[in-house]
C-alpha cells in the first residue's frame, strides 16, 4: 500500500522545467508534422468557402493531447505544469513569424507608405468595434459593469494592465477584461480564422482592407486570419502578411494610449447611457470571486513570458526554428538546407530584440517592436543587409513558422477550459462579438480610404 502511495505521489510531483519542455517539444512536434501532412482542407458554406489549414489541425491537435494529459491519472499537476510552460514558450516561438513579417514590412514599404490613410483610420476601426454590438449585447444579457472590462479592448496584457491599475482585478470591470483574456486566448485564434475566411470567400472586401483588419494587436489571432485570408487570395499572399503586419504593428505600438484614452472613456459613455434602457436591474453574471484567481493565476505565468530564461528562449528557437524547416519542406517543397540560412538570420534577429528589449526595458517597449524593428530594418530599401537578407529570407515561407506557435497554444489550452465553464456562455458570446466587431471594422475602415 505505501509502495504504491509514494508511486503515486512521485507521479504526481512538480518535475524539472527542463523535463516540461522535452515533453512539450516533443508533443509539438507531433502536432505540427501531422497538422501540415493534413494541409489545407476547402469546406463549402453556402455563398462562401471556409479553408482549414495545418494552423488550425495543430492547436486542435494540441488541444486534445493537453486534455488526454489533464485526464490521464495521477497527471493532473504535472499537466498544469507543463501548460503553463507551453503558454510561456509561445511568446518565444513566436519570434520567428514577426521577424518574417517584419522581412515583408521592410520590402513592401513604399505600398505600405502609399496606403496612407487607409492604414492609419482602421485603428479607428479596431479599437471602436469591440464596442459597438458587444457592450449593448452584454447589457441585453444581463452583464453589468463586466461589460466594459469585456469590450473596451480584446483584453491583451496591456489592456488588462489599463483596467487593474484603474479598478483592481477583483472589480467587476476586472472580471470582465480577464474573461475576455481568457476566451481570447482559447478561442480566439480560431474564431477570427473561420471569420476571415468567410468574409475573404464573399469577395466584398479588398484582401488588403482584410489585411489591414486582421492586425487586431493579437499575434496569435492576426497570423490566423492571415492564413485564412490567403489561403482565399493566393496571388496577394505577400501583400496580405505586409499590411496586417503593419496594422498590428501599429496596433500594439499605439494600443495603450487608444485605449487608455479613447476606447475605454467610450465604453464607459456608452455604458451609463445605454445601461437604463437595456440592461435588467439585476446583474446575471454570478459570483465569480473564484474564477478572478484561477484567471489571475494563468495570467500571471503569461505575464512572465518576457522574463523566459535566455537558455530556455534559445532551446525554444532551436526547436521551434528545426520543426518550422520541416513543416516549411513539406508545405513548400524547398529542404531544410535550403532555407536554413534564412532560419538562422530570424533566429540571430529575435536573439538581438531581446538583448535590446533588456538593455533598454526602462524605455516600456514592447518585447515585440523591437524585434519587428530590427527586421524590417534588415530588408528595408535603404538598409545595405537587404540585398543579402531578402533572397535568403525568400525560402522560408511565412505560414510554416506560425504551425508551431499555435501547437504550443493547444498545448497550453486544457487549463482554461474549466474557467471557461465557470464563465458561462453569456461573457463567451460577448468576448466573440468583441473581436469581431474589430475585424469587421477595421476592414470597413479600411476598404473606405482604400
Amino acid at each position: 500500500m505505501s509502495s504504491h502511495t509514494s508511486r503515486s505521489q512521485a507521479t504526481a510531483g512538480p518535475q524539472s522545467p527542463v523535463v516540461h519542455f522535452i515533453l512539450i517539444s516533443l508533443a509539438m512536434i507531433f502536432a505540427v508534422l501531422v497538422a501540415e501532412s493534413i494541409g489545407n482542407i476547402t469546406v463549402p458554406l453556402g455563398i462562401t468557402n471556409v479553408v482549414l489549414f495545418p494552423i488550425v489541425w495543430a492547436l486542435l491537435i494540441g488541444a486534445v493531447i493537453s486534455i488526454i494529459h489533464r485526464n490521464m491519472p495521477g497527471q493532473r499537476a504535472s499537466s498544469v505544469q507543463a501548460q503553463f510552460t507551453a503558454s510561456a514558450l509561445i511568446q518565444v516561438a513566436i519570434a520567428f513569424f514577426v521577424v518574417k513579417l517584419g522581412f515583408i514590412i521592410g520590402e513592401s514599404l513604399p505600398k505600405i507608405a502609399a496606403a496612407g490613410w487607409a492604414l492609419a483610420f482602421q485603428e479607428l476601426g479596431h479599437f471602436v468595434g469591440t464596442m459597438v454590438f458587444a457592450l449593448p449585447l452584454a447589457l441585453l444579457l444581463g452583464i453589468k459593469r463586466e461589460a466594459v472590462g469585456a469590450t473596451f479592448s480584446i483584453g491583451r496584457e496591456f489592456s488588462v494592465a489599463i483596467i487593474s491599475e484603474r479598478y483592481g482585478m477583483n472589480s467587476a470591470e476586472g472580471r470582465g477584461v480577464l474573461a475576455e483574456y481568457v476566451i481570447g486566448t482559447v478561442l480566439g485564434a480560431l474564431f477570427i480564422a473561420f471569420l476571415a475566411g468567410t468574409m475573404a470567400g464573399l469577395g466584398i472586401f479588398h484582401p488588403w482592407s482584410l489585411a489591414m483588419g486582421a492586425g487586431v494587436g493579437s499575434g496569435s489571432m492576426m497570423s490566423a486570419a492571415v492564413a485564412a485570408i490567403t489561403a482565399q487570395h493566393p496571388e496577394d499572399a505577400k501583400e496580405i502578411a505586409a499590411f496586417a503586419a503593419a496594422a498590428n504593428l501599429l496596433t500594439t505600438t499605439v494600443g495603450t494610449y487608444f485605449t487608455l484614452f479613447l476606447s475605454l472613456p467610450l465604453a464607459n459613455w456608452l455604458y451609463y447611457r445605454l445601461e437604463p434602457i437595456l440592461a435588467p436591474k439585476r446583474s446575471l453574471y454570478g459570483n465569480t470571486q473564484g474564477t478572478t484567481t484561477e484567471m489571475n493565476e494563468a495570467l500571471s505565468s503569461v505575464a512572465k513570458a518576457e522574463d523566459t530564461p535566455i537558455w530556455l528562449m534559445i532551446l525554444t528557437l532551436v526547436v521551434s526554428g528545426g520543426v518550422a524547416l520541416i513543416g516549411n519542406w513539406i508545405a513548400t517543397g524547398t529542404s531544410p538546407a535550403i532555407a536554413l540560412p534564412a532560419m538562422l538570420i530570424m533566429g540571430a534577429i529575435a536573439v538581438g530584440g531581446y538583448l535590446v528589449h533588456h538593455v533598454l526595458a526602462f524605455l516600456k517597449i514592447p518585447l515585440v517592436c523591437w524585434v519587428s524593428l530590427l527586421a524590417v530594418f534588415a530588408t528595408a530599401p535603404f538598409s545595405p543587409l537587404a540585398v543579402y537578407v531578402s533572397p535568403l529570407a525568400a525560402k522560408m515561407a511565412l505560414l510554416p513558422l506560425v504551425t508551431p506557435v499555435l501547437a504550443f497554444a493547444g498545448l497550453s489550452l486544457a487549463k482554461d477550459l474549466p474557467i471557461l465553464k465557470q464563465l458561462g456562455w453569456r461573457i463567451i458570446v460577448v468576448s466573440l462579438v468583441a473581436n469581431a466587431g474589430t475585424f469587421i471594422f477595421g476592414t470597413i475602415i479600411a476598404e473606405f480610404f482604400h
